[in-house]
C-alpha cells in the first residue's frame, strides 16, 4: 500500500503514525495529511513522502477528493472535550462521511482508532459516541481493522505534562476521580500498532487493545508525574460531586479546559485492558514501560523540554 491517507495526521498521536509510515517506506507513493490550516502541517510537512493538504474532512466532497488514488485510510480525528453535538460530529458523522466516501473512491482498507470503555451504557458523551462510530464502520462493509488505547503518554502529551505543570505552580493537587484506573501506553507503540495493522491482512475484521505493562490509579500517575517532574505536591482526593463543580469551572476558562465533566464522568469506567481481546503483543508488540520513557522528557532529558534550561540562559545573558 504506497498511499495512505491519514486524517487527523498533524495530532499527537498522528505525528507519529506519519513518522513510522515514512520509516516503513511508502515506496513511490506518499502519506496525505489534510488540515484546516497548512500552519498546523509544519511539524509532519518536513517528512519525505508527506504531502500536507488544506482540506475540511468534514466536508463529503472535500474528502471525496482527498480519497482519490489512496490505497488506505488511518483515522485518528478524536476530541476529548465538547459538547453532544462536538461528539456526534467528530465520532459519529464523520465516520458515517468517510464510509460513504470510501465506497464511493473504491477504498476498502480502514484502520480506525477508538478507545478502550466503549460501549452503549458508557459513563459519558465522549465513550458513547466512540461506541456509535465503531457500530457506523463496522456495518459498512469495509475491510476494518480497530484499535483501541488507553491514555497514550509521550513526550508532548496532555495527560503526564498537565500534571507535572499544575504540580509545578500548586501547593496542592485538589483530585476527582484519584482511584481511576489507567493503563497508559506509548505513543510510539500506537503508532507501530497502527502501522502493523495497516500492513498486516489477517488483522482485518479484528479489535485489538493498547495498553502499557502496568495499571495505574490516577492518584499515582498524578505523583509520578510530579516526581519526575521535580515538584511532587501532596493530593486532596476530591468527590464525584465537587470534581464535577471544578471541572465545570475550568470549562468556563480560556482556551482548551484541562478537565471538563465529561471526562470525570468517564473515569467512572476503569480505563484498562478487558482481558477479552487481543493486545499489542498480538501485534508483535512488546508494551513498553511508562517508566522508561516518561522521566526523560517530564524531568527535560530529551524532546523539546531538553533545551529549555539553554534557552532560559540564553535569554538571561
Amino acid at each position: 500500500m504506497n498511499k495512505i491517507l491519514v486524517l487527523g495526521g498533524t495530532g499527537f498521536v498522528g505525528r507519529a503514525v506519519c513518522e513510522r509510515l515514512v520509516e516503513r517506506g511508502a515506496g513511490s507513493g506518499l502519506v496525505r495529511v489534510p488540515t484546516r490550516r497548512l500552519a498546523r502541517g509544519n511539524n509532519v510537512r518536513a517528512l519525505p513522502t508527506v504531502e500536507v493538504v488544506e482540506a475540511n474532512v468534514h466536508d463529503a466532497a472535500q474528502l471525496q477528493k482527498l480519497l482519490s488514488g489512496v490505497d488506505a485510510v488511518i483515522n485518528l480525528v478524536a476530541i476529548l472535550h465538547g459538547s453532544a453535538a462536538d461528539f456526534e460530529r467528530t465520532h459519529v458523522t464523520l465516520p458515517q462521511t468517510l464510509a460513504t466516501a470510501c465506497k464511493a473512491a473504491g477504498v476498502k482498507r480502514l484502520v480506525h482508532v477508538s478507545a478502550l470503555g466503549v460501549g452503549a451504557d458508557a459513563p459519558s458523551n465522549y465513550l458513547r459516541s466512540k461506541t456509535k462510530g465503531e457500530a457506523v464502520l463496522q456495518a459498512a462493509g469495509l475491510e476494518l481493522t480497530m484499535l483501541r488505547p488507553s491514555v497514550i503518554f509521550g513526550t508532548e502529551d496532555r495527560f503526564l505534562n498537565v500534571f507535572a505543570s499544575l504540580q509545578s505552580v500548586a501547593p496542592v493537587m485538589p483530585l476527582a476521580g484519584s482511584g481511576a484506573r489507567f493503563q497508559p501506553v506509548w505513543v510510539e507503540d500506537v503508532a507501530s500498532a497502527v502501522v502493523r495493522c495497516l500492513d498486516q491482512p489477517a488483522t482485518v475484521g479484528q479489535v485489538y487493545e493498547c495498553c502499557g505493562p502496568t495499571v495505574y490509579t490516577l492518584s499515582q500517575l498524578v505523583r509520578l508525574a510530579g516526581r519526575w517532574s521535580g515538584h511532587e505536591r501532596p493530593q486532596i482526593p476530591l468527590p464525584e460531586a465537587v470534581g464535577m463543580l471544578q471541572a465545570l469551572t475550568m470549562e468556563f476558562l480560556p482556551g482548551e479546559p484541562l478537565m471538563s465533566r465529561d471526562n470525570v464522568a468517564s473515569m467512572r469506567r476503569p480505563n484498562v485492558a478487558s482481558g477479552q481481546l487481543p493486545g499489542l503483543a498480538a501485534l508483535g508488540i512488546t508494551a513498553t514501560a511508562m517508566e522508561a520513557v516518561a522521566p526523560g522528557y517530564l524531568g527535560g532529558q530529551f524532546g523539546r523540554a531538553r533545551l529549555d534550561r539553554w534557552r532560559a540562559g540564553v535569554r538571561s545573558r
